[in-house]
């Protein structure tokens, strides 16, 4: 009998090392990024007209929480400009025309992901895979212009960087791939899917 009781109180020793050492690792927060964004042009009408957003500036907010390696989800939000620059190049009424044209409008991304991660000290890199909403809304007072609203799926990867026991800075590269956004009558869209990547730095707040 002391024996099995010795067995019994190594194996509850171990059991709450494994839990603490688990919850150590544990890390909810919330985060702020700035980052640019770098689009990818589509192509259509037989090559003579070319669709693509304007890079730009925006900001993310995220939601996250990692309870170990493979179970980690976040919630995110994000803005940035997101004008649709069209150009056509070819045969008009009145000549060859390189003609280029711009719709203003902004971009709001919702997206839910998934989140593989290692602790090492101070750092912990991760990757994560997702899927969401991107929301364009033209700017107001254009004409022949509409609101474009397409899924959206997102990959990355990045590192957390641990500068005192609840916060630290957040560096990551996120890519979007989406259809092209049609938000104008007036020169269409071939529907086709683009990407946008955006590196981004950031800080986070961790609970």
């Amino acid at each position: 009998m002391p024996l099995n009781c010795s067995r019994l109180g190594l194996a509850l020793s171990f059991f709450l090392a494994v839990v603490a050492s688990v919850a150590a690792r544990a890390q909810t927060d919330i985060a702020l990024s700035l980052y640019g964004t770098f689009s990818s042009t589509t192509t259509y009408n037989i090559g003579l007209e070319n669709q693509t957003s304007a890079n730009a500036a925006g900001g993310l907010f995220e939601f996250r929480h990692i309870s170990n390696p493979f179970v980690g989800y976040e919630a995110t939000y994000s803005f940035n400009r997101a004008n649709q620059v069209y150009t056509y190049t070819g045969p008009t009424p009145v000549g060859v025309c390189v003609c280029l044209a711009a719709v203003s409008a902004n971009a709001h991304e919702i997206t839910g992901d998934w989140l593989f991660s290692a602790h090492a000290g101070k750092l912990r890199p991760f990757a994560l895979v997702g899927l969401g909403f991107l929301l364009n809304e033209p700017a107001s007072g254009q004409s022949q212009t509409t609101s474009s609203n397409e899924p959206v799926y997102v990959y990355g990867a990045g590192l957390d960087w641990k500068l005192v026991p609840r916060f630290g800075l957040r560096f990551q590269y996120r890519g979007n791939v989406y259809k092209a956004p049609n938000i104008t009558t007036a020169y269409g869209s071939n529907g086709a899917f683009t990407r946008t990547a955006e590196p981004m730095i950031g800080a986070y707040l961790k609970f």
